[in-house]
C-alpha cells in the first residue's frame, strides 16, 4: 500500500495589507505563499472584489485576490463570499494544486455585524482511492459566538463526512483560551497537528511578536509529518498574523 505526502499552509491574509493597515503588500504574500510549495492553501480574509480598494490601492490586482495568488501555481480554487459591504466582499479561499470534486460555502455568522463563513471542498487526489475533505474557516471574536459557530462546524462534519475519509480543517479560530479544541477532538474525533508534536497551538498573532494562538490546523485520517510556525522573514512583516505550514501522510 502506498502513501501520499500533502503539504498545506493556513494563512489570515489580512485583506492584502501589512501591520496597521499602512502597505499593500499583496505581491510579497504571494511570493512568500509560494515559497512554502503548499499543495493546499487556506486563506482567510481574501478579498473578491473592492471597488474603493481598485482606484485607490496601487497595485491592487485586476482579478480577485485568491486567483491572483493562484496564479500558475495552484490551478484550482473555491472561494467563500462572506463579509458583504457596498464596495465589495471578502471571505474564505482555498487553493490546491488537485481537483475539487465540489465546494460549497456555508455562513456561520451569528449576527450581521460580524458576517463568518465556513468553505468546505472536496479534493481528488491523484492515484488515491478516498476524496480529501478539506474545510477552510475564521470563527468570531466573542466566546459565543465562537461556541455557536463550532457547533454549526461539528454538525457539518458528522452528518456530511464519512469517519473514513480524510479531514484537514484550517483557519483562524480566534480560539485564544483554547475552549474549541478539547470539544471539537472529542466531537468528531480530530487532533491538531502543532499539538501533537509540540504540546499546544502555534502562536501565530500579532505576526511581529506571536502571542495568542489564533490559528490552527486539524485532521484525521491521515499523519501528521511536520508543523512549523513561519515566523521569520519575510512573514512577521507582511500580515497581522504569521502562517502555519504542515505536512501530512495519507495512506
Amino acid at each position: 500500500m502506498g502513501s501520499h505526502q500533502l503539504r498545506v499552509l493556513s494563512y489570515n491574509l489580512h485583506k492584502g495589507f501589512g501591520l496597521l493597515n499602512r502597505e499593500f503588500l499583496l505581491a510579497q504574500m504571494r511570493e512568500a505563499i509560494r515559497s512554502s510549495q503548499a499543495d493546499i492553501v487556506f486563506l482567510q480574509e481574501v478579498v473578491g472584489q473592492n471597488s474603493k480598494h481598485k482606484n485607490q490601492v496601487k497595485d491592487w490586482p485586476t482579478e480577485p485576490q485568491f486567483e491572483y495568488l493562484a496564479d500558475q501555481i495552484w490551478h484550482h480554487h473555491a472561494y467563500g463570499k462572506n463579509a458583504v459591504y457596498n464596495e465589495g466582499h471578502h471571505g474564505n479561499a482555498i487553493l490546491s494544486k488537485y481537483p475539487f470534486i465540489s465546494s460549497e460555502n456555508l455562513d456561520i455568522s451569528t449576527h450581521r455585524f460580524a458576517q463568518r463563513g465556513l468553505l468546505h471542498g472536496v479534493i481528488q487526489i491523484p492515484n488515491l482511492i478516498q476524496k480529501v475533505h478539506v474545510l477552510c474557516i475564521h470563527m468570531g471574536l466573542f466566546e459565543a459566538e465562537r461556541r455557536a459557530q463550532a457547533q454549526k462546524l461539528y454538525h457539518r462534519i458528522d452528518q456530511l463526512i464519512p469517519h473514513d475519509e480524510p479531514l484537514l480543517i484550517a483557519g483562524d479560530f480566534n480560539d485564544w483560551r483554547g475552549q474549541i479544541s478539547p470539544i471539537l477532538q472529542k466531537e468528531v474525533g480530530v487532533r491538531e497537528a502543532f499539538e501533537v508534536l509540540h504540546g499546544s497551538p502555534a502562536r501565530s498573532f500579532p505576526s511581529w511578536l506571536p502571542a495568542l494562538r489564533l490559528d490552527r490546523i486539524y485532521f484525521r485520517k491521515m499523519e501528521v509529518v511536520s508543523a512549523e510556525t513561519l515566523i521569520s522573514p519575510p512573514w512577521n512583516q507582511l500580515s497581522d498574523h504569521v502562517a502555519l505550514k504542515a505536512e501530512f501522510r495519507l495512506v
